[in-house]
């Protein structure tokens, strides 16, 4: 379930009004940005955008970006775009970051469907001029190559169809390869690239059932190259995004200083989708709301903008 709180009727021309109001005189006023933007779905804020431009003939997106700044202007930006082109923008930001970047590539390419994957790649192309699989096969090498470009190129079957025998052999294929660390790596891509993600639940399951532990437990304990670090992150995006994203933010907020970018890229793209789920099951782990612990390590606009989204309201 999603956390963004939007209201079912609106007005695109008041709130266009409204926020170039906020843009005008002495500094922005960044609690209209935040009472405006931080309540609009999707749709909405597309709608604000044109009729924005249709009236003062200039984009509302470029207007926020010179009134805004530092993570607060990052995540108004990465909220005011479509999802194909935020994920477009994400992927661009984490090839540009090289290998600590590779888990972003393989979290949109997993936890996405078949559809949403090539509506990314069509927005990436819109973008960049360029495909989203030259770039990743550009700046990469080796057997992360080959994942990563498998990953984003595959268009997976959505049905619900499951072959035992198949997911009994390849969980055994899976497991040789996680034990050779320097083997074939192959055809635990060709696994994991191809098949739906039903029949790689099903192969998941049955690694579990035959050799004790689960197979991100096998992997985490080898995960030594970008390489099993990434089929790592994939595995887990497609057995459970939930749970993969509630430990991503636990890990954004942990520890000495905040990981924003990690803070942001996980609530702005789930607001619209399954963000209170993700919150519930933070709650459990943690024993602490994820509003609470939020609120303690960042501050200012940015921090009344993500708890909006979080659907905390003051």
């Amino acid at each position: 379930m999603a956390t963004l709180i939007a209201p079912i009727t609106f007005s695109p021309g008041l709130d266009a009004e409204a926020l170039r109001k906020a843009f005008q005189g002495w500094g922005t006023d960044e609690k209209t940005v935040i009472a405006i933007l931080g309540h609009r779905n999707v749709h909405q804020r597309q709608q604000i955008r044109k009729v924005y431009e249709e009236i003062y003939q200039e984009d509302l997106i470029k207007r926020l970006e010179s009134e805004l700044s530092g993570d607060f202007e990052r995540a108004v930006y990465r909220w005011m775009l479509e999802p194909a082109d935020r994920d477009a923008v994400l992927a661009n930001v984490a090839i540009k970051n090289g290998s600590k970047g590779y888990h972003v590539i393989v979290e949109i390419a997993c936890v996405l469907s078949a559809d949403e994957v090539l509506a990314v790649k069509r927005a990436y192309h819109n973008r960049y001029k360029r495909s989203l699989e030259e770039d990743v096969a550009t700046n990469t090498t080796g057997d992360i190559r080959q994942l990563l470009v498998g990953l984003v190129t595959a268009y997976r079957y959505d049905g619900d169809e499951v072959n035992a025998k198949l997911a009994k052999t390849e969980a055994d294929i899976l497991h040789e390869s996680i034990k050779e660390k320097k083997g074939n790596h192959e055809e635990a891509i060709r696994i994991l690239t191809t098949r739906s993600k039903t029949q790689l639940l099903a192969t998941f399951n049955r690694y579990r059932d035959d050799h004790g532990a689960s197979i991100t437990k096998k992997l985490l304990d080898n995960a030594s190259t970008d390489f099993q670090k990434a089929l790592h992150t994939a595995i887990r995006c497609i057995n459970d995004h939930k749970k993969y994203y509630e430990k991503v933010l636990r890990n954004a907020i942990k520890g000495v200083g905040t990981d924003e970018d990690a803070l942001t890229r996980v609530v702005v793209s789930r607001a619209e989708k399954d963000l209170r789920d993700i919150k519930e099951l933070y709650y459990k782990r943690n024993s602490v709301h994820l509003e609470d612990a939020v609120a303690k390590e960042i501050s200012g606009d940015y921090k009344k903008f993500i708890l909006t989204l979080l659907g905390k309201e003051d």
